[in-house]
């Protein structure tokens, strides 16, 4: 029977909420004394709205969460934002203290939890692998025999002997992984930070992840939004819930609870507020339709027909943005995508007023239920807004009127060769 490597046991953590926090001690003085004079918070932006005074309030990241982690387990951690994911990692990680609760650790840890985690930007990608190794309490003979490798796996060879401090986030995630991943961790610990790194790197470090934790035996523990990813890599979840333990177990049935709970937003009509990541977005999207072959506006579409997709967005704020549509399935597994790629890619109005773009294909899917997700992204690339999964139907039949079943998800209408003519081989 493998050992318990973590045991937490009914840890809380809370934050207090007040006047203090600005960073500096003038800043804290300088809002303490608007508030004495009955003036507004100085170091809100324009047109922010000041809440009143929240001296004294006391927020609850986290409220009796208990669970274990047995040695070469790869545990997967879920949750909506704010669930209090990332305040467990930091208390394991030994970054902060629980309020109450014990947290008993057995061996060496190394933490993924921000880009630029344990580095210090003045020194080098290669002095930053020895500071990190004697973080963990590693010798220099025992980084030494690690360097090579590490510095391979990040492709940044050409610039270790370069301050991080001009390192991209891409560059800064690919090396602060490496020296996580190859200095030997007893415990792996990895926040959101992959989604940073492209997808080669990303397919890379899931590869990685999982010779850790099934080849070498190592906890892992992974904090990820991207449910296939999580699937593929953990056995077990731990789903959070406004600080708290709603569920665990085995990965895929976490996973469908925990997708079944999310809020979607609705086809065809304008689209609630609490759908969209950022509101107001500077590219809002208003809403989505799906029009079937006989230009009806429907949530179910049939195998095979040719089917719009109409979106109706205002831009909030003049720029040059980009679409993307993500059709996914109820396990948030990504089964196709489609983007505006005409006129350069960019879409283009007058601020403040409402428009329409559209596209046309056809329903390539089994019959099921399956999910449109909305991406909005700048020129650079950057996230504009992101809008939760809106639910549409495929049905049981085809638009010949033949009834489908079949496993997977994509339908291949297949012809084969009369069996009953044999065809000879050379």
């Amino acid at each position: 029977m493998s050992a318990t490597v973590i045991s937490v046991e009914n840890i809380s953590k809370s934050y207090r909420l007040g006047v203090i926090g600005t960073g500096t001690f003038y800043g804290d003085l300088k809002r303490w004394w608007a508030r004495q004079r009955g003036k507004p918070d100085p170091y809100l932006k324009i047109g922010q709205m000041d809440h009143g005074n929240r001296d004294g309030e006391t927020v609850w990241a986290l409220q009796d969460v208990s669970f274990s982690v047995q040695q070469g387990q790869a545990v997967g951690i879920i949750g909506r934002n704010g669930a209090g994911k990332s305040t467990l990692l930091k208390i394991l990680s030994r970054v902060a203290s629980p309020t109450t609760g014990s947290v008993k650790v057995k061996g060496r840890i190394a933490s993924l939890l921000e880009v630029g985690t344990g580095f210090h930007a003045e020194l080098t990608g290669r002095e930053n692998i020895y500071l990190n190794g004697a973080i963990m309490g590693m010798s220099r003979s025992e980084v030494n025999r690690k360097l090579e490798e590490i510095v391979d796996f990040s492709g940044v060879e050409k610039f270790i002997d370069t301050p991080v401090k001009r390192y991209s986030s891409g560059m800064y995630v690919r090396l602060a992984f490496a020296v996580a991943a190859h200095l030997e961790p007893d415990i792996l610990v990895v926040d959101e930070v992959l989604a940073v790194g492209d997808a080669e790197f990303q397919k890379k470090c899931l590869g990685k992840m999982d010779a850790v934790a099934h080849q070498q035996g190592r906890t892992i523990l992974f904090v990820s939004h991207n449910m296939s990813a999580l699937k593929a890599l953990c056995e077990t979840a731990i789903f959070l819930k406004s600080g708290e333990i709603q569920s665990q177990g085995p990965s895929e049935e976490i996973i469908r609870e925990y997708l079944s709970e999310q809020k979607y937003g609705s086809l065809n009509t304008p689209i609630a507020m609490d759908a969209h990541q950022s509101y107001p977005p500077d590219f809002e999207v208003t809403k989505v339709e799906l029009v079937n072959s006989k230009a009806e506006i429907v949530e179910q579409l049939l195998v095979d027909e040719p089917f719009e997709c109409r979106l109706h967005y205002k831009i909030n704020v003049d720029g040059h943005y980009r679409l993307a549509v993500h059709f996914r399935s109820t396990d948030g597994t990504l089964l196709a995508l489609v983007q505006n790629l005409s006129g350069g890619g960019h879409l283009h109005g007058r601020v403040g007023e409402e428009y329409q773009i559209c596209f046309q294909s056809t329903t390539p899917f089994l019959p099921g239920e399956y999910a449109l997700e909305i991406v909005v992204k700048e020129q650079s690339g950057a996230y504009v807004d992101r809008i939760a999964g809106l639910k549409f139907l495929v049905a049981p039949i085809s638009l010949k009127g033949e009834k489908l079943v079949g496993a997977g998800y994509v339908h291949m209408d297949a012809k084969w060769t009369d069996p009953t003519i044999a065809l000879k081989l050379p």
